[in-house]
């Protein structure tokens, strides 16, 4: 399953309708339910992040998206992506537990970075749970290496 197809604009790529399976356009309404699951199966929600707020805040901006592709008329991959004007991030990369495997989680990181990329980053970065070793290595044969840095957070509102 190809993320973008060669020769093509990636804008003309996320502007397809209907858009084939396995290929990533932007989400849609229709679409935010089926992907709120999809992360529920994943493992990928916590109680503290509503996925509602976090769809709803990435695609509120210029600057981040929400990519899905579908199987049979349902979403069966995604990957929020946001620049912050210094580096890309990778959130939320998701493949339904079924079709894991089949080169659709690759696919969903190539679309998400052709798009981090369209929107003027240079680097790429992503967070994964130290605990997660399955991720950990799908992600270095990605390409992806452990940057030797230490996330820190703070709440700045109640959740």
């Amino acid at each position: 399953m190809s993320a973008v197809r060669s020769g093509e604009p990636l804008a003309l790529v996320l502007a397809a309708a209907p858009a084939a399976d396995g290929e990533f356009v932007e989400i849609t309404d229709a679409d935010v339910d089926q992907v709120v699951e999809l992360w529920r199966e994943c493992g990928l929600t916590r109680p503290w992040n509503d996925p509602h707020l976090d769809i709803a805040d990435a695609r509120a901006g210029a600057c981040s998206t929400v990519l899905v592709a579908r199987a049979h008329g349902r979403v069966a991959a995604s990957a929020m992506a946001g620049y912050d004007g210094h580096r890309g991030w990778l959130y939320y990369v998701a493949v339904a537990p079924g079709l894991q495997g089949t080169g659709l989680g690759r696919a969903a990181v190539v679309a998400a970075e052709a798009w981090l990329v369209a929107h003027g980053a240079r680097k790429i970065q992503l967070m994964v749970r130290s605990t997660n070793r399955d991720v950990l290595s799908f992600y270095e044969r990605l390409g992806y290496a452990d940057q030797e840095t230490s996330v820190l957070g703070r709440w700045v509102q109640p959740n």
